[in-house]
């Protein structure tokens, strides 16, 4: 068995791209002696100039000490032919996300390094199983799942395939973390933690889209303002580039037989098939001049004013928020225990529709809207209205929710709204990760902050509104629609009905 902690610890790095190029860094930096090879001639030893290069830069940001960056580079070797890796107690592989090359690069190298290397792919989607399969040590083989840039993105998913024994993995994990890096361990399935655990932001945002309940600007403002995401779904997907994006949402579905949970929109085949993938190439779901994204402004502020409002008493603690709110905006609040004729009639359901709830209350449609409660409104107020609210209706609504100033998102009638509806798909897919045994809840949440930048764990989210919450808005949803993509994992749904925790672990 190998020690990560060695001191004079040897691996290798086999493919001497950006990804190969970034452990090869941070394994140098931690004082870890690192041989570098690609099959193209020539390019290990360019990569090494590029990284020496790049400790040169971090020592003139005073990131690295010129003692420190001597170091690290004199750890860096070009190796010129796979037999220079004999003595590596691991390989970490990063060519090609192809499962045939993987194969026969594992193969040659069982004929090179000793019994009790360890080898490693970074692979992103391959089934590390298969990847081993074949071999004649398939226990000796784990994923070693780094994200791009690698000296940046602190997290590492190691994964164990069926056959993996668990000193292989013990091993990462310790590399990982010796590397600077939060290594979580992870099953063997389709798309691991990070990428599985994705799949609920951008395929719902997508799903409004294709409702036709909001732009998707407006999307992207309602999901950064009001449940504070760095980017907005579809400056994401831009981001990233559906080239790349769209192949990832099919292969999960796809693996995982068409669950509905995963399943992509049709627009993204489209637009992929127009070659409009995103920011790299100036037009995606918005348009780049010189690399700066589009404005698209948000609708002026209206200065209709309704003559009273009254707030349905449905959901109690919504009940209170709301009425809090429009107190401070100076509304006249309609206290009947039913609307006054010229009343503002203002509904908050959790996963239900605005339609739904005026229904169920007796409430005159044209006059009603539905108001989202549940986040954070001091920077944006998302307002939801029937097929029948009247174009009077809807600009009073605009205009005394902005009378601070505050800008209103005016959305069509939606079971779940905006954000509770994306936010509860996530918990929902984070939740199902638990139960499958896929990754320990805290490494979920861990792996989710880290590796997608959200502002919390899926997990945690789940706690903040409350497990029963977030039960309650899938049911809604799955009511309203009856579609089983919102149908809740028995993780949620058990910790929900129990009152506890979805961190918490069954002993």
């Amino acid at each position: 068995m190998q020690n990560y902690s060695s001191p004079d610890l040897h691996i290798a790095v086999v493919g001497a791209g950006v990804m190969g190029r970034g452990i090869a860094q941070i394994a140098a930096q931690a004082g870890v002696r690192v041989s570098l090879l690609d099959k193209r001639p020539g390019a290990a030893a360019e990569a090494l100039r590029e990284l020496q290069a790049t400790f040169g830069r971090l020592v003139d940001k005073g990131k690295l000490t010129p003692e420190l960056a001597t170091a690290a580079g004199q750890r860096l070797h070009a190796a010129e032919a796979i037999q220079e890796l004999a003595g590596c107690a691991a390989v970490v592989e990063a060519v090609v996300e192809d499962l045939g090359v993987k194969r026969a690069l594992f193969a040659e190298l069982e004929a090179v390094v000793g019994p009790d290397c360890v080898l490693a792919s970074n692979t992103s989607s391959l089934s590390v199983t298969a990847i081993a399969a074949g071999l004649q040590r398939p226990q000796r083989v784990a994923g070693f799942h780094f994200f791009n840039p690698v000296p940046l993105m602190k997290i590492v998913e190691v994964i164990d395939g069926l056959l993996t024994e668990p000193w292989v993995t013990d091993f990462l994990l310790g590399l990982g973390r010796r590397c600077g890096h939060t290594a979580v361990r992870a099953k063997d399935t389709p798309g691991f933690i990070v990428n599985h655990a994705g799949r609920g932001y951008g395929t719902e945002a997508l799903r409004l889209l294709a409702e036709g309940v909001a732009e998707f600007h407006q999307l992207d403002r309602i999901l950064r303002d009001t449940a504070g995401f760095k980017l907005g779904p579809f400056e994401l997907l831009d981001l990233t580039a559906l080239d790349v994006s769209h192949p990832v949402m099919e292969s999960i579905y796809h693996q995982y037989y068409e669950e509905p949970r995963f399943r992509p929109q049709p627009l993204t085949r489209q637009m992929l098939a127009a070659g409009l993938v995103g920011r790299k190439v100036g037009r995606g779901f918005y348009r780049y001049e010189a690399g700066q994204q589009e404005r698209v402004e948000d609708a002026p502020a209206s200065t209709a004013r309704p003559a009273r409002v009254w707030v349905s008493r449905a959901v109690p603690v919504a009940h209170q928020r709301i009425t809090t709110l429009l107190q401070s905006l100076g509304a006249v609040l309609d206290d009947g225990a039913t609307p006054a004729a010229d009343s503002l009639c203002i509904v908050t359901p959790y996963g239900h529709d605005a339609t739904s709830c005026a229904v169920a209350e007796g409430l005159d449609a044209s006059r009603t809207v539905a108001v989202d409660w549940l986040f954070d409104t001091r920077r944006r107020r998302v307002v939801m209205s029937t097929p029948l609210t009247s174009r009077e209706t809807r600009e009073a609504a605009r205009g005394l929710l902005g009378a601070d100033g505050v800008p209103v998102s005016l959305v069509r009638d939606s079971a779940g709204g905006v954000a509770p509806r994306v936010i509860a798909t996530i918990v929902n897919i984070a939740a199902e990760i638990a139960q499958q045994g896929i990754a320990a809840p805290a490494d979920i949440d861990r792996a989710v902050t880290l590796g997608l930048g959200y502002p919390v764990g899926p997990l945690a989210w789940g706690d903040r509104l409350g497990p029963a919450t977030v039960l309650r808005i899938l049911q809604d949803l799955q009511d309203s629609t009856g579609d089983p993509r919102y149908r809740a994992s028995p993780w949620l749904r058990r910790r929900a009905r129990l009152g506890v925790s979805l961190l918490t672990e069954e002993e």
